[in-house]
């Protein structure tokens, strides 16, 4: 018997390029930016204000709610540098320059981290706390420059058309690779020593942070428009003229906001409340998600292209306003929670950050995009997710100080219901319709879903 081997086929991205008869340096540099988030991701596994590693490092330096709330709002807070930045970029067009020396310089300082409980004198008892806050603000003051570069820089090499299925690409591949890299994460947490898991999980998550800026200086750098000074007025007084883009930096403000008032403290409250250990959020929280986001992420892909953003972000938004009230049924040592929120979670934010980002693209004109993005991400991570995260932190400790809630739903599941409530407003209140986008109707996507989730079943008694 002759066993054969068969040339394998061309893969779906070679596939995407080829509808669009990308050339050699394009598919090249798109490729490398690819592989560059796929670093970045696995860098943010680990460096972040809500990930395991450090939820587990800040209850080592005794970090109490509005503590944590605050370690988390950092990075937000320095979105602000992304508008000098941005007009930075717009001037002098070296975006290859800054990501190798500021946003590598950013990356490179996440190797400190683990290193605070060990060289840092615990009295007194602040000063370990605020070392990792400087040093958190310090990355994220010089990581500001990674949005304004990269971003732009995606969108000036691939047409528009490309843009979503890339991204949806992106996300399955990302999602795979999360899955097997948090797993190993969480295992080094759990078994290695106390003060040497983080200096070891640190280096690493620093290590792969660096590759990912390293990547960017073998792309090709492409504008689409020369150089030129933008004033700030100037930009801000355009910006205010795009009505859909100034209804989508409302409505993702009020959404982040919504958000993070819980979502930065489940992780912990899972390890420190319910005693889940790493291995255990990892399994059940980053494994779970990243198996859902697989499932569904091209199926939202397919569903931009044909329904249009302003659908998708209603559906799936709608759906991920409900996800975190499966921690209203959270008990010691339940897992259910952790596994059903991040689960069903993941498949509706996957839709909502795919559609938030063509959105974005699409409502910012190609000359001035780079401020547009940087402007964007300040408002929405400072006004959202910074002032939401410390809202959050600043209600749990205030509860908890005074005595609120002593029967009943804990202070976090009350926090959980409000912020639900808050982010179904904001979904059917606040979504903006665009004028470049898709005729289809949330209505006639939600009956495509129901009817695909159908014909799966039909196919599972079949298989039977």
């Amino acid at each position: 018997m002759r066993i054969r081997f068969q040339k394998p086929g061309p893969s779906s991205l070679s596939l995407l390029y080829d509808e669009f008869q990308l050339p050699k340096a394009i598919r090249r540099s798109l490729n490398l930016i690819l592989l560059a988030n796929l670093f970045g991701n696995l860098h943010g596994i680990v460096c972040g204000g809500g990930t395991t590693a450090m939820v587990g490092l800040a209850n080592e330096l005794h970090a109490g709610d509005l503590a944590f709330g605050f370690i988390n709002g950092i990075p937000q807070a320095a979105a602000l540098l992304q508008i000098p930045f941005s007009m930075l970029v717009n001037r002098t067009h070296r975006r290859k320059r800054y990501m190798l020396t500021i946003g590598l310089f950013s990356r490179a300082l996440w190797i400190l981290f683990g290193l605070i409980p060990l060289i840092v004198p615990a009295d007194p008892a602040w000063l370990p706390l605020w070392t990792l806050v400087f040093l958190l603000g310090l990355s994220a003051c010089c990581g500001s420059v990674i949005n304004v570069c990269w971003l732009p820089w995606f969108s000036d090499l691939a047409p528009s058309r490309l843009r979503g299925r890339w991204f949806s690409f992106r996300d399955m591949l990302v999602a795979g690779f999360n899955l097997a890299f948090g797993l190993l994460v969480a295992w080094m947490l759990d078994a290695l020593p106390v003060y040497n898991r983080y200096i070891i999980v640190f280096a690493l998550g620093g290590f792969l942070g660096m590759l990912d800026m390293l990547c960017f200086g073998l792309c090709k750098e492409q504008y689409s428009d020369a150089p030129r000074r933008l004033h700030f007025r100037a930009v801000l007084k355009s910006i205010r003229k795009n009505k859909p883009f100034c209804r989508l930096v409302v409505m993702w403000t009020a959404w982040c906001f919504a958000s993070n008032l819980t979502a930065p403290y489940l992780g912990r409250y899972s390890i420190n409340e319910m005693g889940l250990s790493f291995l255990q959020m990892t399994v059940f929280g980053t494994a779970a998600a990243a198996v859902s986001t697989i499932l569904v992420m091209s199926r939202w892909g397919k569903a931009l292209n044909r329904y249009g953003c302003r659908s998708v972000m209603l559906v799936s938004a709608g759906a991920a306003s409900l996800t975190d009230a499966f921690y209203l049924l959270s008990a010691p040592g339940s897992i259910w929670p952790v596994l059903l929120r991040n689960f069903f979670g993941a498949a509706c934010w996957s839709g909502c950050n795919l559609s938030a980002n063509s959105m974005q693209l699409s409502a910012s004109p190609d000359e001035a995009r780079p401020s547009y993005i940087a402007v964007f991400a300040c408002i929405t991570s400072l006004a959202g997710v910074a002032v939401g995260t410390l809202c959050g932190g600043a209600l749990l400790e205030a509860w908890e100080n005074t005595g609120m809630f002593p029967a009943g739903p804990d202070r976090l599941q009350v926090l959980v219901i409000l912020g639900a409530v808050l982010r179904l407003l904001v979904t059917f209140l606040l979504v903006p319709p665009l004028k470049n986008d898709r005729d289809g109707t949330p209505g006639q996507l939600l009956s495509d879903l129901l009817a695909s989730l159908k014909r799966f079943r039909f196919r599972k008694r079949l298989s039977r």
